[in-house]
């Protein structure tokens, strides 16, 4: 069974390894061993602290196969980003250039250093090894983290954004990236991606353009992946899509992927998801649903064909999912259909 559940100090070994896995662009999850288990730890530290609003916490959740033990992937929540360091991004717009007398009007895009997401909650850390890449497994990964904040609101903003990782080369390579490092830096770009990925970030408000950049001065391959995602990703960019998230022009500062983003409210898992009360029987059928326990250091989740009753605040569970999610019958779960 496949089960999602906080990430613990002995998860370090595949916690690296799922970092050399995720190659470049992935920024939140740098080869580094001091970085790596000072998240682990900041994560046990977020679980166990009393919060009453979203402050400097991070939730980071592993998948494991039950059977086996392995760590599968990885998938993680911020609760409000900016507070500590600041978070950029640039947001694409328009100024028009007119004349009346001349008969002239030209609308231009530009791109706007900002740090306009300041304070909201962030979607994160999502990467399933490629031998799990089947069944629900990817989508129990990522839609997991909407029934833990419809569980915890207090613990999130009311809006929530996820970035979408932007188009690179195998080699690491950023075509939008290579242009603002032509003009602006001397670094590559998966040497600027490291450095933000391990807290190093003053060297963006130090080099960066501080004035909008036309979009039409850049060159023609950095032009073409503004707001487009990397092959892989997406996949996880329709999920999001499904769920109510949306572009609204903002695009990550390195390779340009879109930042999608939607109030938590809003999301179609949150919005449909229901507690109920745990009664431990057989299911023979049913339609796909996932569901977690209401419980926070000892969060679990999963996913099962489930027949809740739309009328009844109790649902069936087998024995073996009441175990996996360390519940008894009476407890309460909440659950969402994918």
């Amino acid at each position: 069974m496949m089960v999602i559940r906080p990430i613990r100090a002995d998860d370090y070994p595949a916690l690296y390894d799922i970092a050399v896995e995720s190659g470049h662009g992935f920024t939140s999850l740098p080869v580094n061993d001091e970085l790596l288990m000072r998240k682990i730890s900041r994560s046990e530290h977020s679980f166990s602290k009393q919060v009453t609003q979203p402050g400097d916490e991070g939730y980071l959740f592993v998948l494991e196969d039950t059977a086996t033990g392995e760590v599968c992937g990885t998938s993680a929540l911020e609760a409000a980003v900016g507070l500590d360091d600041a978070f950029y991004h640039y947001h694409l717009g328009k100024v028009v250039h007119s004349s009346r007398s001349l008969g002239v009007y030209k609308t231009v895009d530009i791109l706007t250093l900002c740090n306009d997401y300041t304070g909201v909650s962030e979607l994160c850390t999502l990467f399933l090894r490629e031998s799990r890449r089947e069944k629900h497994n990817g989508r129990l990964l990522s839609k997991m983290r909407f029934l833990f904040m419809a569980e915890f609101s207090e613990r999130f903003a009311e809006r929530v954004i996820a970035e979408m990782r932007g188009v690179s080369n195998d080699d690491g390579s950023s075509p939008f990236w290579q242009w603002l490092q032509e003009h602006f830096f001397s670094l590559d770009f998966p040497t600027a991606d490291y450095l933000t990925g391990i807290g190093q970030k003053v060297f963006i408000a130090e080099l960066m353009p501080k004035y909008p950049i036309y979009v039409s001065l850049l060159s023609k391959q950095a032009q073409a992946v503004i707001g487009k995602v990397h092959e892989k990703t997406k996949p996880a960019l329709a999920l999001l899509q499904s769920e109510g998230f949306s572009n609204r022009g903002y695009v990550d500062i390195f390779d340009a992927g879109p930042t999608v983003e939607a109030r938590v409210e809003h999301i179609r898992s949150v919005r449909n998801s229901r507690r109920l009360q745990v009664v431990i029987g057989e299911v023979s059928q049913g339609q796909p649903y996932l569901i977690s326990n209401t419980q926070l250091i000892n969060f679990r989740a999963t996913w099962l064909l489930l027949q809740p009753d739309e009328y009844s605040e109790q649902v069936t569970i087998p024995a073996d999912v009441a175990a996996a999610l360390q519940v008894d019958a009476g407890d309460w779960v909440r659950v969402t259909r994918i």
